[in-house]
């Protein structure tokens, strides 16, 4: 029988890896890094405006955050494709940032129950040390914050990482994309999204297994 007729190639399989190690994944991690460096950074923010900013503020940043949360990673994807794809000159810029910026929405809920869990002690203490009130967030809050959401904070890198498969909609080559591509051009499919789901398993299994031993430690 000749083997290309079975469900399963390896000449295809070893034709195949190099492309999605080499090209895909490095892709793809570079999304995740980027992404989630953009999530931290603006989810600290956006979840300090919630808590302390005036309504003016808070208002429309509240409907903003709800508005991405409520609305499909591929939609946004697209539309910001769309829409900005004249003033970027990378697409895989785009979609890092939508990426980025969607998983803030979530990262910022993650910093605010974080924020609540400092003992209301702490607040006093510093108020009683007359600390001004950027040292109060830079010195006393926030790193206690930071501190107990670190493996929730990490679970949604995991999340970020499975989800760059969605760069697909938008032509971006990660890993998906990689595999997809082989397959149309080689009509093997079998192999290459075999082996892209394998690569996401390695890579995401064994940094959950970190995160929750992170979680016991800090329990």
């Amino acid at each position: 029988m000749n083997p290309n007729s079975s469900w399963w190639d390896w000449d295809h399989a070893a034709a195949v890896l190099p492309s999605l190690l080499l090209d895909g994944f490095k892709i793809t991690v570079l999304a995740t890094v980027l992404g989630t460096l953009i999530a931290l950074v603006l989810g600290l923010v956006v979840a300090i405006v919630r808590r302390s900013a005036p309504t003016i503020i808070n208002a429309p940043v509240t409907w903003v955050v709800e508005f991405i949360r409520m609305t499909p990673l591929v939609v946004q994807l697209v539309f910001a494709n769309l829409v900005l794809s004249p003033y970027f000159d990378s697409t895989l810029a785009i979609g890092i940032w939508v990426l980025g910026i969607h998983y803030t929405t979530y990262m910022a809920e993650v910093y605010r129950a974080g924020i609540d869990s400092v003992p209301t002690g702490q607040w006093e203490a510093a108020t009683a040390l007359s600390l001004p009130r950027v040292r109060t967030w830079r010195a006393v809050v926030v790193p206690q914050a930071i501190r107990n959401t670190l493996p929730a904070l990490g679970n949604y890198a995991i999340s970020m990482f499975k989800e760059t498969p969605f760069f697909v909609v938008i032509y971006i080559p990660e890993l998906v994309r990689v595999a997809q591509n082989y397959g149309s051009h080689n009509f093997r499919y079998t192999e290459a999204i075999t082996l892209a789901g394998l690569i996401f398993l390695a890579a995401s299994y064994p940094t959950s297994l970190l995160i929750r031993r992170l979680e016991k430690k800090l329990a």
